[in-house]
């Protein structure tokens, strides 16, 4: 799956950012350059995805 920054401009001018494809939390680091040209951050929410490859990451570490 290829890497997704998506940026969703409301109408009344609120923005929403969302990351597609990326693992665990590498995903906070792609997207900062965006959220710090946006402002303050109000929210967020971690999809399955961040918490799926999280959990593969940490098995593989343990079974080392």
């Amino acid at each position: 799956m290829s890497k997704v920054i998506e940026i969703i401009v409301s109408p009344s001018g609120e923005a929403t950012v969302h990351t597609k494809g990326f693992a665990g939390g590498e995903c906070r680091e792609a997207s900062k350059f965006v959220e710090q040209a946006l402002g303050q951050r109000t929210g967020e929410n971690m999809t399955g995805e961040f918490y799926q490859q999280a959990t593969q990451q940490q098995s593989l570490r343990e079974g080392a």
